[in-house]
């Protein structure tokens, strides 16, 4: 019996070092934020797309799904947000009631992060009533800020209860992925425009048609 138990110990010890010696993977970054009020559309309008995103490869954050116990919450979040390429923030009627909202839609703007805003059962006018007593004093400006310039970004609406789920879920996820798209081009071509002056003497066949 005290046979059994050592050996099933040291197999339990052989199976740790194992494990403790494999490369751990590197962490993808994150590709879009979900900007979003969790009780109002975390089961549907922000998690259905975050499940569209992810069929296509893409690496959207979801603090439901991207969090587990033990994350810090600012940390995590701020550091999803910075790396993140787009920004999808879904405005809806309790989301100007969430300290957590306002300061992820600043942070992004701060970032000059380029966001698409999704106004569902919400109209764009109505972002503006801020309740002072979930807002700072010296977080308030920086939100209305925030708030102002997303009335002013071009976006989808959405009514929840006699839009067309399937439609809407496609049209958003057409644009996130065009947007995605336009900004790996522009990287590419800023790469390419970017080059030392010294490149200019390459073989004509490798020169860039961008000015240098």
């Amino acid at each position: 019996m005290q046979r059994s138990v050592a050996k099933q110990f040291m197999l339990g010890r052989k199976l740790l070092a194992v494990s403790q010696n494999r490369i751990q993977p590197v962490a993808r970054p994150c590709d879009v934020f979900i900007n979003h009020r969790s009780i109002d559309t975390k089961r549907t309008v922000a998690g259905l797309l975050y499940d569209h995103l992810i069929r296509l490869n893409l690496h959207p954050f979801l603090d439901s799904k991207n969090m587990k116990p033990g994350d810090k919450l600012f940390q995590h979040i701020d550091s999803s947000i910075r790396e993140c390429k787009i920004g999808v923030a879904v405005f809806s009627p309790t989301y100007c009631r969430s300290y957590f909202c306002l300061h992820e839609l600043a942070l992004l703007m701060e970032c000059k992060k380029k966001i698409i805003p999704i106004f569902c059962d919400v109209k764009p006018s109505e972002l503006l009533s801020l309740d002072d007593r979930i807002c700072p004093a010296k977080d308030l400006q920086r939100f209305k800020s925030a708030l102002e310039e997303a009335m002013y970004t071009v976006g989808l609406t959405f009514d929840s209860c006699n839009g067309d789920w399937s439609d809407f879920l496609r049209s958003a996820t057409d644009i996130v992925v065009k947007s995605m798209i336009e900004l790996e081009a522009e990287g590419i071509s800023n790469r390419h425009c970017s080059l030392p002056k010294s490149t200019t003497k390459l073989p004509l066949p490798m020169m860039n048609q961008c000015t240098v």
